[in-house]
């Protein structure tokens, strides 16, 4: 079998200009995902050259389920402190919970720099010193590849512990979501995944803001809710239980219909019985039909939004 050989290609051929070029390319939703695989977001909302003072932020975004926002530092040339203080002015400017810095080398003062602030800031502040690359084979299009230099501590910053301070339910919980995402990945990732936490819930955007689909563990009550939660917008609730019928009969499975809980969330959602942290010998199959539950509802909904 001939083989051909992985070149690296100047991103300055690709990209000439930061702004005009890497950031509008990066911007871009089939592009973005690119980072959100990296950092387990699902960014939203990306605004170019944001105002702070008489500076521009490069990306500006906002998580689509938890609300976080991300400011996102452009260097296509090897990091240097000019970018550094860049990056800290948007993040404090923004009032940003993450801190992305996009550089063609990282030097090691900076890896030391941003490996000292994930270890010296408080757990709602997270930075992250990624180098890009761009390879192609013969005369293939170039393809570019995101390398994580310095990232939050086992990414444990967003509500990720050393397991030694996990209790018994946070523990099982990290176990659970790890076993789903394996499962995610084996099936060809049906839908983005997260990063596993300590949470009783595992959110799956669906491109709307106002709506998320989430799992929940209820190990209390022995079931996984998996369901659709609308913040604030009765209209879209209305909308779909105008189409109760359909939805119903397209997913297999009845549902519970929720206008009004605790807050302003209306929540469509059903249960899968068997859950029992002192038994994971039905995991295998739970966690089957939870993401089928979750690819087919994601589906089935977007065809009434």
């Amino acid at each position: 079998m001939e083989l051909g050989k992985l070149e690296e290609v100047d991103l300055r051929e690709i990209w000439p200009h930061e702004e005009y070029n890497f950031s509008e390319w990066l911007s871009k939703k089939e592009n973005i995902e690119n980072l959100n695989e990296i950092l387990g977001l699902n960014l939203t909302d990306i605004v170019k050259e944001t105002s702070v003072g008489g500076f521009e932020c490069d990306l500006y975004a906002v998580d689509e389920t938890s609300g976080i926002r991300v400011v996102i530092e452009n260097q296509l040339e090897q990091s240097n402190h000019e970018h550094l203080g860049k990056l800290l002015t948007y993040g404090a400017g923004l009032d940003a919970q993450c801190m992305v810095w996009i550089v063609k080398r990282a030097r090691e003062e900076h890896r030391s720099a941003i490996e000292w602030l994930n270890n010296n800031t408080n757990s709602q502040i997270n930075f992250f010193l990624i180098e890009i690359h761009a390879y192609k084979i013969g005369s293939s299009l170039p393809a570019p590849q995101f390398v994580v230099i310095e990232q939050p501590n086992g990414f444990t910053k967003y509500n990720y512990y050393s397991n030694a301070s996990l209790s018994r339910a946070e523990s099982e919980r990290l176990e659970f979501w790890n076993k789903l995402n394996e499962k995610l990945i084996e099936k060809g990732k049906p839908f983005n995944n997260r990063k596993p936490s300590t949470r009783a819930w595992y959110d799956v955007a669906i491109g709307k803001r106002t709506s998320h689909i989430a799992i929940e563990l209820v190990n209390k009550e022995s079931y996984i809710r998996v369901g659709l939660y609308i913040t604030g917008d009765k209209e879209l609730f209305d909308k779909l239980w105008d189409k109760k019928t359909q939805i119903e009969s397209e997913l297999g499975q009845s549902l519970e219909w929720e206008r009004e809980t605790t807050e302003d969330v209306s929540r469509i959602h059903c249960k899968i019985k068997g859950l029992n942290f002192d038994d994971h010998s039905n995991y295998e199959e739970l966690i089957t039909d939870t993401i089928t539950l979750v690819s087919k509802m994601k589906t089935v909904i977007m065809k009434y939004i």
